[in-house]
């Protein structure tokens, strides 16, 4: 079989290795000279690198002392710091590099677009184009940041998550608009290396669609750190001033009653991402979109022509790239005529602040919504001797069951290693584990873990050892 797959970021490249592993002709399309997509580019990767960066120096600068550590004229090499990242994206992405070769898949550079629905043409850099027959296509093109036209982005002091990965020098003062997972994780990078953040974000919570009590205990962190939160607010207008060099942010409240500016010197467009299918000429192939640009596709990842399916950011989900990872494996598997499964509700989100936050399941307003009757069941980080020992006290682990069956339901997490710790609820919840269950398991001790342990005991009968 002939598989032709657009896009190589985490769900094209996935999928072209599983195809490849089940005997298929796969050839690879990717429009820009790395291969990785926003993820490995642009996004996950170089944002980690990031975060990990700007929160050793903040731990430096502020709890090594306690550890008895001590440092004279502590500085920040911005430099050095975004060459670090750029590093860290170089060998991540010579590492896709190094599995394409290895699996003999092979990759043409060049923006695709359909000629009909089972070839493609490739625009070259030079200018060549070659069309490329195929039995199955994939369409695995992403998202772009969200940019609307009043905000005036121009990519260099009003910039989008792509611009502030890569910025030269280290802004005083920074605006952000959006509360959602990239501005929480770019404003706590820029906040924990002193540059005076500001947030505004249009609802009256930050992060909407997660957990509102750990949504909370996170806000508190993060402003300890120095972020500065205006939720609530709308954004009228963002100009640059040239005279000042300097970005104006006008923003009001919900009824329009009053309003405010904040000047900075860049301001960060993070409202979200659209599905990016841009020239792709779905048209030409019968493929069908939505009123917001997502590709239709049935329950199977099948577009609305049978040859050609779609995955990731560009369909129906969560843009995340473990998602469209899934998708991938999914849809290889699924040609071969094996029997997949997806399950997208246990599909866990994860915020890479420190402390980190992630949840999977239902959250307490779908539950409510859905006339579920649930139990709640907490533990702080504080009461864990492992996190008093490394001096991370905030957050807490929340755990949904049912109320009758004791099944789990959602489990959200605020704390250190949350983003690792919520592994430990997927399993539960995959095999549909019971609060008791999770409560019974024997935990290691000291570890973070014994928090989830310690929540599912409170969940059931108020039983927690250590609180």
């Amino acid at each position: 079989m002939n598989v032709v797959i657009i896009g190589s970021g985490p769900g094209g490249y996935v999928a072209a290795i599983r195809c490849a592993q089940l005997g298929m002709s796969v050839k690879l399309i990717e429009k820009y000279d790395n291969l990785g997509g926003t993820c490995l580019n642009v996004g996950c990767i170089p944002s980690k690198a990031l975060l990990d960066s700007s929160e050793h120096y903040f731990q430096a600068r502020t709890n090594f002392n306690s550890h008895g550590i001590q440092f004279e004229n502590l500085q920040i090499d911005f430099k050095q710091l975004i060459a670090r990242k750029n590093e860290v994206v170089s060998q991540n992405v010579k590492g896709i590099s190094y599995l394409m070769k290895k699996n003999n898949i092979e990759i043409i550079h060049g923006t695709a677009a359909f000629k009909d629905s089972a070839s493609i043409h490739v625009i070259k850099k030079d200018g060549s184009n070659q069309l490329i027959p195929f039995d199955k296509c994939i369409i695995a093109t992403g998202s772009k940041p969200v940019l609307p036209t009043n905000f005036n982005y121009d990519g260099n002091k009003i910039i989008s998550s792509t611009e502030a990965l890569s910025l030269k020098e280290l802004p005083e003062r920074m605006t952000i608009v959006g509360a959602g997972v990239i501005g929480l994780e770019l404003g706590s990078v820029f906040a924990r290396l002193g540059t005076k953040v500001e947030l505004v974000e249009f609802m009256d919570r930050i992060l909407p669609g997660m957990d509102l009590d750990c949504a909370k205990e996170l806000q508190k962190s993060l402003s300890k750190i120095g972020i500065a939160f205006h939720l609530g607010r709308s954004v009228s207008q963002i100009q640059y001033n040239k005279k000042s060099n300097k970005v104006i942010l006008s923003h009001q409240s919900k009824d329009q009653k009053e309003s405010s500016e904040i000047e900075a010197d860049y301001c960060l467009i993070s409202i979200g991402r659209r599905p990016y299918t841009d020239g792709l000429q779905l048209e030409n192939a019968g493929v069908q979109t939505d009123a917001k640009g997502k590709i239709i596709v049935d329950n199977h990842l099948q577009t609305s022509h049978s040859s050609i399916f779609a995955i990731g950011d560009v369909v129906q989900g969560p843009m995340l790239a473990h998602k469209a990872e899934e998708d991938g494996v999914y849809v290889a598997e699924y040609l071969t005529g094996q029997k997949p499964h997806l399950n997208y509700h246990l599909i866990p989100n994860v915020v890479y602040t420190w402390p980190e936050m992630s949840g999977v399941g239902f959250i307490e307003e779908q539950l409510k919504e859905k006339n579920q009757h649930y139990k709640v069941g907490k533990f702080p980080f504080k009461a864990l001797g492992r996190a008093r020992a490394s001096m991370d006290l905030e957050g807490m682990v929340k755990i949904l069951a049912d109320s009758k069956t004791d099944e789990l339901l959602g489990v959200h997490i605020v704390g250190a290693r949350a983003a690792d710790l919520i592994m430990e609820a997927v399993s539960a919840m995959t095999y549909r584990a019971s609060a008791e269950d999770l409560a019974r398991m024997c935990h290691p001790h000291p570890t973070f873990t014994e928090a989830l342990k310690e929540a599912a005991l409170d969940a059931t009968d108020r039983r927690a050892i250590h609180f």
